[in-house]
């Protein structure tokens, strides 16, 4: 049965106090969020970083930029009486996640995480397992190689130690300023990619290694599969550490678990 919001945020006896969300956003995950809270008429707000230029639209209003560290979250959280926050950030969002726990320590407030499970290997998949980035530019340091470099424009200028490679550079915004390679091609686009789509562009351009963030999920594996298909190793970064928190892979999960939380006392 799906979660309603009868009973559970529109101050009945259980709960005098109607629901008000922070969703720290960014991923195809919060967009679904948002326009399920809407449907349902729960209020609440997304925020995103300001990190990429054309945020996807959302029926829910929205803020963008930083909060000030874990204590200006925590003065979020209370001025604006925020009853319930959802850590929708992409996984390597490891600071904003950090953050966000230790806030809704300090405020109060009840925490999930609405993520994606890990990508594993499967057989075929020819990965060489990377701790951070750091690790990934060290594994690069070999002879050149055509290589698509999927982990979004922050990261490209950490890459600079290896400009004997020619890269596939894939971004969801064009860069604010050239990438450190002598050879490079751009390709500004937004996913979920095919399988199809990315094995062609993989090889149209001759592609002989991959890497790539550990993001999970369903909207960026078409690029693994891909990689599996056409027998290219992959130098896989794996996400970073978390404070533990309550973790949901799925909306629906979210949805319950806000039926069972009650709301703080302001």
């Amino acid at each position: 049965m799906k979660p309603s919001n009868e009973g559970r945020n529109m101050g009945d006896a259980t709960s005098t106090i109607v629901q008000n969300l922070l969703i720290l956003g960014g991923t195809t995950g919060a967009t679904a969020l948002c326009a399920r809270l809407a449907e349902l008429q729960i209020p609440g707000t997304i925020s995103f970083a300001g990190r990429v230029q054309r945020p996807v639209r959302q029926p829910l209003p929205r803020r963008v930029g930083g909060f000030g560290g874990v204590d200006g979250l925590a003065t979020y959280l209370r001025d604006h009486r925020i009853t319930h926050m959802v850590d929708a950030t992409h996984p390597f969002a490891a600071q904003m996640s950090r953050h966000a726990v230790a806030a809704c320590a300090q405020a109060g407030v009840p925490l999930i995480a609405l993520t994606r499970p890990a990508w594993m290997p499967a057989p075929g998949d020819q990965w060489t397992r990377v701790p951070d980035i750091a690790g990934a530019v060290a594994a690069l340091a070999r002879p050149p190689a055509r290589v698509m470099l999927a982990v979004g424009r922050m990261h490209l200028a950490e890459f600079a130690p290896n400009p004997q490679h020619d890269y596939l550079l894939r971004l969801v915004d064009p860069p604010e300023v050239p990438p450190p390679f002598p050879r490079h091609h751009i390709i500004v686009d937004r996913g979920p990619f095919t399988i199809a789509g990315d094995r062609a562009l993989m090889q149209a351009h001759g592609i002989e290694m991959v890497v790539s963030k550990n993001a999970g999920g369903a909207g960026a594996v078409a690029k693994i599969t891909a990689a599996r298909e056409l027998g290219l190793p992959v130098i896989m970064i794996d996400r970073p550490a978390l404070p533990a928190r309550t973790e949901v892979y799925d909306v629906e999960a979210v949805l319950e678990w806000l039926g069972d939380r009650e709301a703080p006392q302001f």
